[in-house]
């Protein structure tokens, strides 16, 4: 809650860059207020050696919250002009919720966020000096994530495996979301029209000038993940899907091979047949080449019917995602 926090608008000077901070939350209400606080915090220490601080813009994006945390950044919008509050119809999935903070945002730069602080508001300065150096993005890697668990860890790094080895424009390992986007990137991203969204993949895929600063992953300071293994492993269908055709290649080439061999051996059969007679089938045989076939055909089928569902989706032409409310723009 906000009980015991104020934040103060300062004076705008004009020769300042704006800095759009964009928080993706879902039933977050014990973290808004910390985070807003820590972020303003952070922001005075950090350009206390001189010279002003930028302004700066905290843009909460609410997905479809079952408790208090629109009414907690409500009051907070009443208290400083710097936070804002985009309110989605319901809950459409972080991805879709970034989008909307990304078009929503009016800042130089733009840094998406985590409000569970895991992303070290500490990182801001370095970023910031970087991006004002000529860098159009700014990513954030994390070299140090023991305080993950085991499993998503290992996950984590199986799926950067997974979709570098295939992409057709790798990803940086170990960035998630926590990077400045220069205004110039951010009006690219408004423009693409994915309704199956990565937006790792995106940032990725437009481009620009990159640089990077790293860290050591802290722990959540409020709250509970809200992410479950099915939203991730549909994350990674959607990383995968969104970034190359290349497994329907692999099961194009699989298909014409096993082809190839199926005649091969059709061939042999028959020039057996003719010269050593026919026979008795066995059944062991023909059950395992029924089964392989019929198991290579359904994985097939159901890769494309991945491909196919996000095709319709596309095609539908529905909007990625709906705001209910907008608070302080």
């Amino acid at each position: 809650m906000i009980e015991g926090l104020t934040f103060q608008t300062p004076a705008l000077l004009p020769d300042q860059p704006l800095i759009s901070f964009v928080v993706p939350v879902y039933n977050e209400e014990e973290c808004v207020g910390h985070f807003a606080a820590a972020i303003a915090t952070v922001i005075a220490e950090s350009w206390s050696d001189g010279g002003p601080p930028p302004h700066f813009e905290i843009v909460f994006v609410d997905d479809g919250s079952r408790d208090a945390t629109a009414a907690v950044v409500r009051a907070m919008c009443m208290l400083d002009h710097r936070i804002k509050l985009v309110s989605l119809s319901r809950n459409f999935g972080k991805e879709a919720a970034l989008s909307a903070g990304l078009k929503a945002a009016t800042g130089d730069a733009v840094i998406p966020m985590d409000v569970d602080l895991q992303d070290p508001p500490e990182l801001i300065r370095p970023m910031v000096d970087l991006w004002r150096n000529g860098a159009q993005i700014v990513n954030a890697k994390r070299i140090d994530r023991r305080q993950d668990t085991f499993f998503k860890r290992a996950t984590s790094r199986l799926f950067y495996k997974t979709i570098n080895a295939i992409a057709d424009h790798p990803i940086a390992v170990d960035v998630g979301d926590f990077r400045l986007l220069d205004r110039s990137a951010v009006a690219v991203l408004n423009e693409m029209t994915e309704r199956c969204r990565f937006n790792k993949g995106l940032f990725s895929w437009i481009g620009f000038r990159t640089e990077t600063v790293e860290y050591a992953r802290p722990m959540r300071r409020t709250g509970y993940t809200k992410w479950r293994l099915s939203r991730l492993v549909a994350l990674a269908l959607d990383g995968i899907t969104s970034s190359t055709t290349l497994p329907l290649r692999v099961w194009t080439m699989i298909g014409a091979i096993t082809s190839i061999l199926a005649l091969g051996y059709a061939a042999f059969l028959l020039a057996y047949t003719i010269i050593s007679g026919v026979d008795t089938p066995g059944y062991a045989s023909i059950m395992v080449a029924v089964l392989f076939l019929g198991g290579l055909n359904l994985f097939s089928l159901g890769l494309m019917g991945e491909y196919v569902g996000r095709i319709s989706m596309q095609v539908r032409g529905r909007p990625l995602y709906i705001v209910a409310e907008t608070i302080g723009f």
